[in-house]
């Protein structure tokens, strides 16, 4: 989540609320926001690990890597072997690929092992501010605080769909939250997952993280942090890791995206198309769950939306990022800017580490449906806020499900 710190004060009630609720409400007033790439972020100790096992090594150590990845490894200069061997750290301007064609995502076999991800999860060093033009489209008050929920374990039965998404920055391993999400080409075979532009692109700044990979239902049986040091890595991904061989985010994220403030918030989805690291028999990632929830490129106005639920694995305090949260609100309104689509808020606790997890709300069949991803919100926490999914969304979670239609 990228974080956002109002500069008026706090007072006590149900949870920790804003306090004066017109004080966003009002047209032209600036409010400091400050972000992490994820607010979830580096260990900085940990950051350089080597990873423990193969390496992406097929049974016979022959590299196995699909011909068209093999192509566009080649036509930017990426050796596999450099590349598992360490090459995947040098994130010089020039080899750090930003390009929305350039994404490439080798799997490292081994490499998020049980310690590396549980490392993952550590706070971000302290945020920054930035004052930017806030309020110019429509904003509704500042949301009660909704205290987070703690999602009933395991994990699978109570939100199969949900999970955790790792990946490697500049400045080490960070986290975030992502949802299987339905796939029009494939029915009841999806291997694409839901989650924030931030989450696989570093925006204005950067390029492609690299290493992304998720695990639906981490930490299935919400082991406490002292027993998941023990833990065994069927514990901690009981349906195994699933490496993002293809993401997609918005051109305004790539090209608005900031490490400070809200620039592309509004913007900030993405979509990956994921496959098992180990390889597996075939068995797509909603089969291997048992659930993916559609997409709702039509929902309706936010007023007009009783209730929305918003799920992920907060890692900043007072969270360890080693559990799944959930809050559930009626949305209100929040504005960046007046000439990018107003987003949804909602009162929660979640911090950092919570960002991409998926809102749901009732879709046009009556049935759960993906509505947003968590984006921005208070350093303090308090209220989380996710773009409204429109013509651009759904031109990405199309692609990929075009790339892939068949497969």
């Amino acid at each position: 989540m990228r974080a956002i710190r109002p500069p008026f004060t706090t007072r006590r009630g149900r949870g920790a609320r804003r306090g004066s609720s017109s004080a966003v409400a009002v047209a032209s007033i600036a409010v400091a926001l400050a972000l992490t790439a994820t607010a979830c972020g580096p260990d900085e100790t940990n950051s350089a690990d080597k990873p423990s096992g193969s390496s992406g090594e097929a049974s016979d150590g022959k590299i196995t890597i699909p011909a068209d990845l093999q192509d566009r490894l080649k036509e930017h200069g990426i050796d596999l072997d450099t590349w598992r061997d360490g090459e995947w750290k040098n994130w010089d301007k020039d080899k750090w690929l930003r390009e929305a064609r350039d994404y490439v995502n080798p799997i490292i076999e081994d490499l998020w092992d049980p310690d590396r991800m549980r490392d993952a999860e550590e706070p971000d060093r302290p945020v920054e501010e930035e004052d930017i033009s806030g309020d110019a489209g429509v904003t509704d008050p500042t949301p009660e605080s909704v205290e987070a929920a703690a999602v009933n374990a395991p994990y699978d039965g109570d939100a199969p769909e949900a999970g955790k998404l790792f990946f490697d920055g500049p400045e080490g391993s960070m986290v975030c939250s992502a949802t299987v999400v339905k796939d029009p080409a494939n029915p009841g075979k999806s291997n694409m997952v839901w989650t924030a532009g931030h989450c696989v692109h570093a925006g204005k700044s950067g390029g492609w993280y690299r290493n992304i990979a998720f695990v639906p239902s981490y930490n299935n049986s919400a082991l406490p942090i002292g027993e998941l040091e023990t833990a065994s890595k069927e514990e901690i991904a009981p349906h195994g890791i699933w490496w993002g061989e293809w993401a997609q985010t918005s051109e305004e994220w790539i090209a608005e995206g900031a490490p400070t403030g809200g620039l592309g918030a509004p913007f900030d989805f993405a979509v990956i198309h994921v496959t098992p690291e180990k390889g597996g028999d075939g068995t797509s990632l909603e089969e291997t769950v048992g659930a993916a929830l559609p997409v709702e490129f039509n929902a309706p106005a936010t007023p007009e939306i009783d209730s929305m639920t918003a799920t992920g694995y907060p890692a900043a305090p007072p969270f360890d990022g080693q559990k799944l949260y959930r809050c559930e609100d009626k949305p209100g309104r929040l504005s960046i800017n007046a000439q990018d689509p107003t987003m949804h808020r909602i009162g929660c606790t979640m911090t950092g580490g919570s960002s991409g997890g998926g809102w749901i709300a009732n879709g046009a069949d009556g049935g759960p449906a993906l509505v947003s991803n968590t984006s921005i919100g208070p350093v303090t926490a308090g209220w989380l806020a996710g773009p409204r999914l429109g013509d651009e969304a759904k031109g990405i979670y199309e692609a990929v499900s075009e790339k892939y239609a068949g497969q």
